[in-house]
C-alpha cells in the first residue's frame, strides 16, 4: 500500500524517533566466580562460550600487546579471530615478538628499538604462545577464540559475559598452569545466569 498525502510525511517522522534495536538489551549475562586453592593465576583465566551461531566479523580498531619492564603486558590476551594485535616496546632495549605455533601461523616480527609496533593477525583459533628471542625469559599467550562471549577472570576470581544471546551453552576456562573446566548453562534475555567453577592445577 503506498501512503500519499500528508500522513506520509508524519509517519516517516515517527519512524525516525523509535529507538535502535540493541542486540545488547535482547542478550542476557552470565555471571560468576572461579575458586582455585593458593593460587594467584585468576586474573590469567580465560573464560569463554562454545556453541554460539553466527558470524562475528573482527573488531577493526588493534589490540595492544605491551612489552615493558621485560614483560608481556597483559600475559595473558584472549581476542577474536581475525583481530590484529600490535605489539609495541616500551623498553630502553631491543626487543622480538616470535611464536612457534601453528595457531600463530609460526610468525617471527624481528627486532626493533623502544617506541615501534609490529603487528601481526590473528587468523586462527586457538593458543599461542608469545616469545622474545632476545630475552628467553619473557613468555606471553594469545588466545583466539570464534565469538566475542569472553572475558578474563579478576583477582578475586569473578568474571562477567554479557549480551549473550538467549540460548544453550558450554562454559569453558583456559589457563597453562590449571585444569580447564566446563559447565553448561542456559541464557534467558535480560536475566543473569550465575555459575560458581573450582579449577584444580596441573597435575593434580
Amino acid at each position: 500500500m503506498k501512503i500519499t498525502g500528508w500522513i506520509a510525511p508524519v509517519i516517516l517522522a515517527m519512524l525516525m524517533h523509535l529507538p535502535a534495536p540493541s542486540l545488547a538489551a535482547d542478550g542476557g549475562t552470565i555471571s560468576g566466580t572461579i575458586q582455585v586453592k593458593k593460587s594467584r593465576d585468576l586474573p590469567n583465566v580465560v573464560v569463554y562460550l562454545t556453541g554460539v551461531k553466527g558470524d562475528f566479523p573482527a573488531p577493526t580498531e588493534h589490540v595492544i600487546m605491551d612489552q615493558a619492564s621485560l614483560t608481556f603486558k597483559p600475559h595473558v590476551l584472549p581476542v577474536l579471530r581475525g583481530t590484529t594485535v600490535d605489539f609495541r616496546n616500551s623498553d630502553s632495549i631491543l626487543h622480538n615478538v616470535f611464536s612457534p605455533d601453528e595457531i600463530a601461523d609460526k610468525f617471527n616480527l624481528g627486532t626493533w628499538p623502544k617506541g615501534e609496533i609490529r603487528s601481526h593477525e590473528f587468523k586462527k583459533s586457538g593458543v599461542a604462545v608469545m616469545l622474545c628471542n632476545v630475552h628467553p625469559e619473557m613468555e606471553a599467550w594469545v588466545y583466539v577464540l570464534d565469538n566475542p562471549y569472553f572475558t578474563k577472570a579478576s583477582k578475586d576470581g569473578s568474571f562477567e559475559i554479557t549480551g549473550v544471546p538467549p540460548g544453550k551453552y558450554t562454559l569453558k576456562t583456559w589457563h597453562k598452569k590449571l585444569k580447564p573446566v566446563e559447565t553448561e548453562v542456559e541464557v534467558s534475555a535480560g536475566e543473569t545466569a550465575t555459575v560458581e567453577l573450582k579449577m584444580l592445577k596441573r597435575g593434580r
